[in-house]
């Protein structure tokens, strides 16, 4: 009865401990020169732009933004 219990405790707490990893956030950015957009960072680790992702990681995009003089909040 006890492994049980363990592995059921042991289970859980793995559910809820990658579980985090599937959140996806999100800002909205702009520029002078845009409109203004949501970017998100997808569980998978790329960015999409308005809901579609753009096969680039998220750093990189929001890094490469920021050098455009985009602002995100």
């Amino acid at each position: 009865m006890k492994k049980n219990t363990l592995f059921f405790g042991l289970m859980l707490i793995l559910f809820f401990a990658c579980k985090k990893d599937d959140e996806v956030t999100c800002v909205t950015c702009s520029s002078e020169i845009t409109l203004s957009f949501t970017l998100c960072k997808e569980a998978n680790g790329n960015a999409s732009v308005n809901g579609e992702d753009t096969g680039t990681n998220y750093n990189l995009y929001y890094q490469g933004l920021m050098e455009e003089g985009v602002q995100c909040q």
